[in-house]
């Protein structure tokens, strides 16, 4: 019999990541590619494990996770929320650590869209008197 794998969707400015739960040994897969040959700055890597840490499970289960769209920043946090969701719907005890932690939180802030007439979202074109 195959094990329960457990899926949910994280998402973070322009970035999606859609992650699947396995008990396991503590494997983290994403894009194919081991963790630390993705993320390659420690603070990516944590913001990732982050979800782990707080539920005591490092070494528990297996992520695999399949990330596009946005930075390497943006997928860091869609991944969080992605396994953090998948976490829950393995063991719904982890709820409130997760939820007290922040973790459960889609992460509102997009990029604000550019203003016609401007070069950019906020900035305006120099002024000039004469």
């Amino acid at each position: 019999m195959k094990a329960a794998t457990y899926q949910a969707v994280g998402r973070r400015k322009e970035a999606i990541a859609r992650v699947r739960v396995t008990p396991g040994e503590g494997k983290i897969v994403v894009n194919k590619k081991p963790l630390l040959d993705f993320f390659k700055r420690d603070t990516l890597r944590m913001i990732v494990e982050q979800p782990l840490e707080v539920t005591e499970t490092i070494g528990k289960y297996d992520i695999s996770a399949n990330v596009g769209g946005g930075g390497l920043s943006g997928m860091a946090g869609a991944m969080r929320l992605g396994i953090a969701r998948a976490l829950i719907e393995a063991d719904e005890s982890y709820r409130p650590k997760l939820k007290e932690a922040g973790f459960l939180t889609r992460d509102p802030r997009m990029k604000e869209r550019k203003k016609y007439g401007q070069p950019g979202a906020r900035k305006r074109f120099q002024f000039s008197k004469r």
